[in-house]
């Protein structure tokens, strides 16, 4: 059986891009590279920005269209107070959660029983 590495992968996401957005204000196609760069590889547009719709309905982020210096104006998002709440819970919890499963595989990472 595969592993389906979307539910862990969407959760993970949803708060690697909001202390992306606590850094500074930051815009879709940013984020994404961002991700990128950072180890996240098969991230997409499509992964992404139903996300940041997630967000701002959540009312964790909100949006401002502003000019770009290249082309048409661009979508900029920023963190709110409760953006920022729920971030500080999102880390604790999960310093707590790969606390424990390192625990768990060891410090070799293995599954394999001893």
């Amino acid at each position: 059986m595969d592993f389906d590495k979307s539910q862990l992968m969407r959760g993970t996401l949803e708060g690697c891009i909001l202390k992306i957005i606590s850094v500074r204000t930051t815009y879709g196609y940013e984020i994404i590279e961002l991700l990128r760069t950072s180890g996240f590889k098969d991230v997409s547009e499509g992964t992404i920005y139903p996300i940041l719709m997630r967000l701002l309905r959540a009312g964790m982020i909100v949006s401002e269209l502003l000019p770009s210096p290249l082309g048409p104006k661009r979508k900029y998002y920023t963190i709110t107070e409760t953006g920022l709440e729920y971030l500080s819970s999102f880390y604790s919890y999960w310093t707590q959660l790969s606390t424990a499963v390192a625990e768990i595989f060891g410090e070799e990472g293995s599954c394999n029983s001893e």
